[in-house]
């Protein structure tokens, strides 16, 4: 009865190469082709028994040593600048990169178990700290920024008021030219801010009943804060601009 030997697993036939390799303290660029051939063959007996899956991959590089160790002995090819060619060029090239990727290997698996010992941890956060919240200056905060706001508004209620129109019905009947002053507007405008005091800016521009009534209306509003006859403020970031009259409230 024979003595039972347990084989070293390897990930596949490079692995067995680079083995063999580092067991022989061989150069990788300058490989004994015989001599490796041979211990890799006889590593390949022991395996017989092994997985058919397996062997196949390690039986596809034992026919590729032996072909390298075939043209090993007959005259080296000469490529078109006249160089010869290493049959072991290829092989070499494949260990290297292999032998790249194993290194790699480790070095994530040292820094997966270096991780295990790290632990984060929980915040601890006073509650005066949690609950601050940092004031905010309107005035700094909006800067020349009004003006842009009511353009911002100015366009939404642009685009509601045109879909409005139907696009079929809009085009019958006579059109007429809407006569449609800034004087008379400035009228309008400024006595609907005495009459309500406080009003909304969007709430005004949808009262209008055409394009050219909110662009004439955009117009004396304008006109209207610089002037002095109203203002305008918003309490908070992108809240409704509110116009009234008098002074603005602290």
């Amino acid at each position: 009865m024979g003595i039972p030997i347990k084989l070293q697993v390897f990930e596949g036939p490079l692995d067995l190469l680079l083995h063999l390799i580092d067991k022989n303290k061989i150069d990788i660029y300058d490989i004994p082709i015989v001599e490796i051939t041979n211990q890799y063959m006889e590593y390949i007996k022991a395996m017989e028994r092994e997985d058919l899956n397996i062997m196949s991959e390690f039986l596809v590089m034992a026919a590729t040593l032996l072909d390298i160790k075939c043209r090993m002995l007959l005259p080296r090819e000469v490529n078109d600048e006249g160089e010869e060619e290493d049959p072991r060029q290829e092989l070499i090239a494949q260990l290297l990169e292999y032998k790249m990727y194993k290194m790699m290997s480790y070095e994530l698996k040292d820094r997966q178990i270096e991780g295990e010992y790290t632990f984060c941890k929980s915040p601890t956060i006073p509650e005066e700290v949690l609950g601050y919240v940092e004031p905010v200056d309107l005035d700094e905060l909006l800067g020349d920024l009004t003006l842009a706001r009511l353009n911002r508004v100015f366009q939404d209620v642009m685009r509601r008021q045109a879909d409005k129109i139907d696009p079929v019905r809009s085009k019958f009947g006579k059109l007429e030219k809407e006569e449609v002053t800034l004087p008379d507007k400035l009228e309008y405008v400024a006595a609907y801010a005495r009459e309500h005091k406080r009003f909304s800016f969007r709430q005004l521009l949808n009262r209008q009943s055409s394009r050219t009534q909110i662009v004439v209306t955009f117009l004396a509003i304008l006109q209207l804060m610089k002037e002095g006859t109203i203002f305008i403020e918003q309490e908070q970031p992108f809240e409704d601009i509110m116009i009234g009259t008098g002074e603005p409230e602290e």
